[in-house]
């Protein structure tokens, strides 16, 4: 393997790092500052703000940069923030370092997935975004879990020194490892702008926001899912999660070569069909104890298969304006978080059992394939036009 990709997965676990493993410690936090939980959560929703906000922005401001300038800048802005976050000794402090730390989240995702692309031989782009993104999973199957238990068990405050640290680590391996790509010299801000007059990209900024909040109103309620539906031992959730973060890591990889073998939209038309299934087998037998763990398993395999489909359409409607295509997925994935975890507790606080959220998330998921047929359609419409 290239050690350009392994500099760009090393981004990836950083930055999954710091997104997910919040999740895990909110109850540290908010006991450390005095907060109630729910106010202690504005700090998720904050990340995801940064994210929205700072995905444009910052590919804007930086078009006429080198990609590997632009990267490690990126790391070195995650670098600060984090560990500002890390050293925090009041709530104003905390979320202003907490929106900040997300900025760069989208811009590298998106400028990333456009150098892989670029690294990659012919038929091997997708495999080649889903090794970047593969950073992310093992995030979530390794670095989580770890950031949690330190969390827990010592500080909260380590866990994200420990990632601030992690940002410097990739600036320094992006410097050393990473081939120097020149910039477009006819990148302009106009340019990158004007792909957001066509209405296919619209039609992709609206799936990925809906069709991704399936995995994020599964995903968001798992532990009362498990742990009250399931019957499952709190002690045992960390199971749960490892093998979600398994799953993960395997559907990121087979999303990059389904995307290459077929078509990155045909792919995306798959995944989300078979979320959309997947979700509602997990709501029939949920009820079932031992399914829990291999389903978790399962549904973390499938979930985790769009996003190299994704990148890929976004890159190749937008040609020109590849990198604000890219960096606009990430931040529409992460208005999926929000919308996800958002509808699906709306069942909850109606009173309908924690499985229910399920039922929501296939349902998101099931719109997300209706876009992505109508994007197909509407793509071999133009294609016939030229």
């Amino acid at each position: 393997m290239k050690k350009g990709l392994l500099a760009l997965a090393f981004g990836g676990l950083s930055i999954g790092m710091t997104e997910f493993t919040m999740m895990g410690i909110l109850p540290d936090i908010a006991a450390d500052m005095g907060l109630k939980i729910p106010v202690a959560a504005h700090l998720i929703a904050l990340y995801a703000l940064g994210v929205f906000v700072g995905a444009p922005i910052l590919v804007l401001c930086t078009g006429k940069l080198a990609p590997k300038k632009i990267l490690i800048s990126l790391m070195l802005v995650f670098f600060v923030f984090n560990g500002i976050f890390a050293l925090a000794h009041n709530y104003w402090s905390m979320q202003l370092a907490r929106f900040m730390s997300g900025l760069p989240h989208g811009a590298f995702f998106g400028v990333g997935s456009v150098v892989a692309a670029k690294m990659a031989p012919t038929g091997k782009k997708a495999q080649y975004i889903s090794i970047m993104f593969t950073g992310m999973t093992v995030a979530n199957l390794l670095g989580v879990p770890l950031g949690t238990y330190l969390g827990h068990h010592y500080s909260w405050k380590i866990t994200y020194a420990i990632i601030s640290f992690f940002g410097l680590l990739t600036s320094f391996t992006l410097y050393f490892w990473l081939p120097d790509i020149s910039s477009d010299p006819s990148n302009k801000v106009v340019q990158q702008l004007s792909y957001f007059k066509k209405s296919e990209a619209w039609l992709l900024v609206v799936l990925i926001s809906i069709g991704t909040g399936g995995l994020f109103a599964w995903i968001s309620y798992i532990s009362p899912l498990v742990t009250k539906v399931s019957g499952i031992i709190e002690s045992r959730v960390p199971i749960i999660m490892f093998l979600v973060g398994l799953g993960m890591f395997f559907g990121n990889l087979l999303g990059g070569k389904l995307a290459d073998s077929i078509s990155p939209t045909k792919a995306s038309m798959i995944c989300f069909f078979s979320m959309s299934i997947c979700l509602i087998l997990v709501y029939f037998t949920s009820p079932i104890q031992w399914t829990a763990y291999p389903m978790a398993f399962i549904t973390g395999v499938i979930s985790f298969t769009i996003g190299s489909p994704i990148q890929m359409m976004l890159i190749r409607s937008a040609e020109g304006a590849e990198t604000i295509a890219a960096a606009a997925g990430q931040a529409c994935f992460n208005m999926g978080n929000t919308l996800g975890a958002y509808l699906g507790g709306i069942p909850i606080t109606l009173g309908l059992a924690y499985s229910t959220p399920l039922l929501v998330g296939s349902g998101l998921s099931f719109m997300g394939l209706v876009g992505s047929f109508i994007f197909y359609k509407t793509m071999l419409v133009n294609k016939n036009k030229s």
